[in-house]
């Protein structure tokens, strides 16, 4: 039988307008909308009250401050209640010292969390897995990142992730592997026959036409 738009789910996808939501969270009402003009980490976890995602919700907390000097807000979600949110957020300040600054999302109905594709029958059906979203300032989904339910996330690599789509939106360059600030960027190969002869004499640190690297201060 041929698939028809009943019967293939919903998904987001790269380069596209992420999913619209208007929903409860701790901080009250949020929509999409609110962070227009501004990047957004929106982020899953499994549930309240667990190991993991109490680790992670520490460290999300701690790198609060850098993801707001890049101009970044975090908004948290599981399928729970505002309810178990409020009173988890609280359980980690008085057990951790560490007190969770930004929104949590109540999601009973899933409606987000489905929206999303944050629900992986393979992995739970009623339960988020550890999905990570990066949205841009314009509304336009520019990562995903997906983890098991059994594994805790790197706060630092999505910081690091962050920096690197703000450096190639803000110079039209991409970056190598594990790339960091103050590091060369990868010039964008030519798309043309003649492109590739001129592109060894045009003053980059180039390995091949196609590889060739720059300093963000060079020319």
């Amino acid at each position: 039988m041929e698939p028809t738009a009943e019967t293939v789910p919903a998904f987001p996808q790269l380069n596209k307008p992420a999913p619209n939501f208007e929903t409860k969270t701790t901080h009250g009402p949020k929509s999409l909308a609110d962070y227009k003009g501004k990047w957004l980490i929106l982020f899953s976890h499994p549930a309240d009250f667990t190991p993991v995602c109490t680790t992670e919700f520490m460290a999300f907390a701690r790198a609060h401050d850098k993801f707001h000097a890049l101009d970044c807000e975090l908004l948290g979600l599981s399928i729970d209640s505002n309810y178990a949110h409020i009173a988890w957020a609280r359980s980690i300040e008085q057990n951790f010292g560490v007190k969770i600054p930004f929104p949590i999302i109540e999601d009973l109905s899933m409606k987000v969390a489905n929206a999303y594709g944050m629900i992986q029958p393979g992995a739970s059906d009623t339960s988020a897995v550890r999905a990570t979203f990066f949205i841009d300032p314009e509304g336009v989904l520019r990562a995903m990142v997906y983890y098991p339910m059994s594994n805790g996330r790197s706060i630092d690599e999505f910081l690091r992730l962050l920096t690197a789509l703000q450096t190639s939106d803000a110079n039209g360059v991409a970056t190598p592997e594990n790339w960091r600030p103050g590091e060369k960027v990868i010039v964008p190969p030519p798309q043309t026959a003649e492109g590739a002869d001129a592109r060894m004499d045009e003053g980059y640190e180039c390995t091949d036409w196609y590889f060739c690297k720059k300093d963000l201060d060079a020319a």
